[in-house]
């Protein structure tokens, strides 16, 4: 995906990762700016990393595992439009719990540091699949 000057703007789902669960594409250019669509955990198989159910239903959720994965899908989806996580200026991050807030916030900083991009965390009453603990969207910076 490249910046074009007579198409200012362009979408695109990333082959290889989940397809998104409506109409809208994984990341938008519009100039020098890519967004990032709320990404999960979610792998192409529509299974979602870091949450088990045993066969009496039990689910054991891991809000680590969780950030790693939506972290990696970000960087996955940044790639496929010649970008990295060193891109990003800004991440809106999406919990049910707050109580994970510590979970996550190691796993992030363990990427991004505390020079990474701008950041909102805020709790949100459900997201699209029960056993989803977090999503993030993004917006990056390449001209």
């Amino acid at each position: 995906m490249s910046a074009d000057p007579a198409r200012p703007s362009s979408a695109t789902t990333v082959a290889g990762l989940a397809r998104p669960r409506g109409a809208y594409p994984h990341v938008k250019r519009a100039g020098p700016f890519l967004f990032v669509s709320g990404t999960s955990s979610r792998r192409p198989d529509n299974s979602i990393a870091g949450a088990q159910a045993d066969a009496l239903g039990t689910t054991q959720l891991d809000i680590r595992e969780q950030t790693r994965a939506v972290i990696e899908n970000i960087r996955a989806i940044l790639r496929s439009a010649g970008a990295d996580l060193s891109d990003l200026v800004e991440l809106s991050t999406f919990l049910v719990n707050m109580n994970d807030f510590a979970g996550y916030n190691e796993v992030y900083a363990s990427y991004f540091g505390p020079d990474g991009p701008a950041r909102t965390t805020v709790a949100v009453h459900q997201l699209p699949h029960p056993h989803l603990l977090i999503e993030i969207k993004a917006v990056a910076y390449k001209p």
